[in-house]
């Protein structure tokens, strides 16, 4: 089988005739990068977007950013409340506000709602974290405020027991547990109270706005998850970063089912989380794996989720050997191209694995392209930030 025969040229035609070629149209359409901020993928996705809302019915967009600054931007899209500088600004975590295609998304977002009574949703479906996190403050006040009495504790009782937030955010614990708060008499009180205001909002759903229940649940999720991994901050075995790394990827995976529950949604996100496989990485001589949040989703939604890995040729000066997977993908004729995962991997026998001098760009793994539905394909990466 030639390998173009696999491929087709990246256009709005090749991601529909994609999507058909799926077994069910997927509620969560995930692509996924293979490095932070290429400013041409970040184009290339507005693109994919963009045909997806006005030919496929795709009403949602999902990041890898905080999912409580994500409001920000959801609430600006929807109703305009504040400026784009300051929603770019305040609506992403991660230093992906200062992204230009992600700017321009949120304009393209709102200008659309503007003409549209069917309105757009922008989703932040990452937890408050990276290996240190946030103070839980937001996520439980939040909540609190939603909530009709009797309530398990005073608003006062909660401020006290949540302290100042630099004690939760102090980001020496990512090296020194015994830093971390995660497991103090407070931390432990906020864990039992945070259950206890979860079980209370079951009981109270139907009292509550489509918009507030939304909301309630999110910041319930982020309570407990958020308290869950300040936990495992303060654990000292050697499990600990397989743990966290784990718990991350669950609630992006929380998040996500949130998500799909509003329709049809594009997910943009590194390749890692998106993957159908485990996720590993060495610490030292400490291999660890955890499920990514795409094998999570995958195991709840099933042929309702479909995967896009990226992959770039050229990455800045960094051109791929002709033997791999990405060199032998350079030899096609498009400068942007859609491919057909698995039907690659019967085209191509015994590719080399990519080493790439960027350490930052994760090449595609020879031996999964058979967990991947498909690949978007790009000859040159040179707006590297």
């Amino acid at each position: 089988m030639d390998i173009k025969d696999t491929a087709r040229p990246l256009d709005g035609a090749g991601v529909s005739a994609f999507l058909r070629s799926l077994p069910a149209k997927p509620l969560l359409l995930g692509l996924g990068e293979a490095r932070h901020f290429v400013g041409e993928l970040g184009e290339l996705r507005n693109q994919i977007f963009r045909h997806l809302v006005e030919h496929e019915g795709y009403r949602s967009f999902a990041i890898e950013s905080d999912c409580l600054r994500g409001l920000v931007v959801d609430d600006y899209i929807t109703t305009g409340a504040g400026t784009l500088d300051d929603v770019m600004e305040s609506g992403f975590s991660h230093a992906f506000g200062a992204s230009p295609a992600n700017r321009e998304l949120v304009r393209w977002m709102r200008a659309y709602n503007e003409e549209h009574d069917e309105k757009l949703r922008f989703f932040g479906f990452d937890g408050p974290l990276e290996y240190w996190a946030e103070s839980p403050r937001q996520a439980l006040t939040g909540l609190y405020a939603l909530l009709d009495g009797p309530l398990p504790c005073t608003m006062e009782t909660l401020d006290a027991l949540l302290g100042p937030d630099d004690r939760w955010t102090n980001e020496a614990t990512v090296m020194d547990p015994s830093q971390s708060i995660g497991r103090s008499a407070d931390a432990r009180r906020l864990r039992i109270l945070a259950d206890d205001l979860v079980a209370l909002l079951d009981t109270q759903v139907p009292r509550l706005s489509v918009k507030d229940r939304e909301r309630a649940a999110l910041y319930a999720r982020t309570a407990v998850g958020l308290l869950r991994y300040h936990s495992w901050m303060a654990d000292t075995s050697p499990a600990r970063i397989m743990r966290l790394s784990a718990l991350r990827d669950a609630m992006m995976a929380a998040n996500l089912r949130a998500v799909a529950g509003q329709g049809s949604a594009l997910v943009f996100c590194h390749n890692l989380h998106l993957q159908r496989d485990k996720s590993s990485m060495r610490i030292g001589d400490l291999p660890v794996e955890w499920w990514s949040a795409g094998a999570i989703t995958e195991a709840h939604l099933g042929d309702r989720y479909a995967f896009l890995a990226s992959a770039f040729g050229t990455v800045g000066d960094d051109t791929p050997p002709p033997d791999t997977v990405e060199g032998i993908l350079s030899t096609l004729p498009w400068d942007r191209s859609l491919i057909d995962a698995r039907r690659l991997a019967e085209a191509i026998t015994k590719p080399a694995p990519r080493v790439s001098h960027d350490f930052r760009y994760f090449p595609l793994d020879p031996a999964r392209l058979d967990m991947i539905d498909g690949v978007v394909f790009l000859k040159q990466a040179v707006k590297l930030g």
